[in-house]
């Protein structure tokens, strides 16, 4: 497979199994940047963020946005074939990134020990609310709950109000950090 855009991770192979905003935002950085980047969504519904939040027709704005770049193959990964041709992409693959709730990998049998083992290089990137372990690892983590645990929603409201939404903030320095990838990829 070859990359669908140019850059400076050209040759870069990457697997994302991640759904809605955070894996998929890594993966379309690596995209954006020349990695061969190959999307594995579940059969039927695929990505959730195909039908997430403001439409063009029957598929999301989002989806666009960080789809762009990307090969995506369906597979259902509760079955063990569909498990034996995941290994055997990793088995190419500089990067795997998912973003389910911590022990949904393992409980499929494809956890860092057994990947690992299919490929002794791979860098596994886990993203998840509140890691993948510990007392809170097994509950969702999504941006309105980070930023009310983080407090940002605090800082940026009013004494006499609930808490706001810091999305203005957010994508100011959204572009904070793409003029710095973009400075940094150059």
């Amino acid at each position: 497979m070859t990359s669908l855009t140019s850059g400076p991770l050209e040759g870069v192979r990457v697997i994302e199994m991640g759904s809605l905003i955070a894996g998929p935002y890594a993966g379309a950085l690596f995209a954006q940047f020349g990695a061969d980047v190959i999307k594995i969504e579940p059969p039927t519904i695929g990505d959730p963020l195909r039908k997430w939040r403001k439409m063009d027709g029957d598929t999301s704005l989002w989806w666009y946005s960080q789809s762009r770049n990307k090969q995506s193959l369906t597979l259902n990964l509760k079955d063990p074939d569909a498990q034996e041709v995941l290994k055997r992409l990793v088995s190419e693959a500089d990067v795997l990134i998912e973003n389910f709730r911590p022990g949904t990998l393992e409980k499929w049998n494809l956890g860092w020990d057994a990947l690992s083992k299919v490929n002794p290089r791979l860098v596994m990137l886990r993203v998840s609310g509140y890691g993948q372990s510990g007392p809170q690892a097994g509950k969702p983590g999504f941006a309105a709950i980070a930023e009310a645990i983080g407090g940002l929603r605090y800082l940026i409201g009013y004494p006499d109000r609930a808490g706001k939404n810091w999305g203005e903030y957010r994508r100011y320095l959204g572009f904070i950090i793409w003029r710095y990838w973009v400075i940094d990829g150059a």
